[in-house]
């Protein structure tokens, strides 16, 4: 057998040991769970029927969705506008100001907790979107790794918009944003993946159950045990897969940029 065979089996191998708690994750999401506990696989969709109707999933997933997307498209305007300012301006406190940002990279993000809440507490915005939404619009690494990437874009460019008559704005939007779009791209997988995946803060600061985000409507499911005797672990699986699912389509769908832009957003 030829090398390159053995490395494309060896790289299959290694995927599907990667991939093999999802997978099974999905199939035990089909089962009954009478089914599951005998050994003898009977396929049902009752358990996603449960879940979607009888456990608020649609509507964790809504939530889910909702936050996710709107801190991704808010951290990403905020990122992409600080990096074009500390990439391409000189102005007073620059250098200052962009040590602060990445300052925030060390800082761990559960120091950050009561402060947050205590803040939130005092305007009234616990137990709502807003609430879910502000303390996680700002990223600090996505403004550094955009800024290192910007960095990389030769100068010419936004000098040759200038002669034209273009406004800063017009720059970032026009030149900038175009050529730096793998790096938007993996940055905003990255923030939607991060907010995806936060279970802390949503945990702390929401205790209405209609704003409850897939995190803590899963902990919710498993803490509640809807089996009689034993835990319905299809069911916990099936909302486990519907936790999962929105990821995997968000890689699948920039997964072409997603490696050029941080291979090159991580060399400049």
């Amino acid at each position: 057998m030829k090398p390159e065979a053995l490395w494309s089996l060896a790289a299959l191998a290694a995927g599907l040991i990667f991939l093999s708690p999802v997978l099974y994750t999905i199939w035990m999401s089909f089962l009954t769970v009478d089914s599951y506990y005998a050994g003898t696989p009977v396929l049902t969709l009752d358990n996603y029927r449960a879940a979607f109707g009888e456990f608020d999933f649609l509507r964790y997933l809504l939530n889910s969705l909702l936050v996710s997307g709107v801190v991704t498209l808010g951290g990403l305007a905020l990122a992409v506008m600080a990096a074009f300012a500390f990439a391409r301006f000189t102005f007073p406190g620059g250098d200052f100001l962009f040590a602060a940002v990445v300052a925030t990279l060390m800082i761990p993000s559960h120091i950050t907790l009561i402060p947050n809440y205590l803040t939130l507490a005092k305007v009234g915005l616990l137990d709502s979107y807003a609430g879910l939404i502000l303390p996680a619009i700002s990223n600090g690494f996505a403004a550094f790794f955009l800024r290192q990437y910007i960095r990389g874009i030769p100068r010419a460019l936004d000098e040759a918009a200038y002669m034209d008559g273009a406004r800063p704005l017009q720059v970032l939007w026009r030149v900038i944003v175009p050529l730096a779009r793998p790096a938007i791209l993996s940055m905003g997988l990255y923030i939607f993946i991060t907010e995806w995946n936060n279970y802390i803060w949503p945990l702390v600061a929401i205790s209405d159950s209609d704003l409850y985000t897939l995190q803590i409507g899963l902990a919710k499911l498993y803490r509640e045990n809807p089996g009689e005797d034993v835990i319905n672990w299809p069911l916990v699986m099936a909302a486990s897969t519907i936790t999962i699912l929105p990821i995997l389509i968000g890689f699948l769908a920039v997964e072409r940029h997603l490696v050029r832009g941080i291979t090159m957003g991580a060399v400049k």
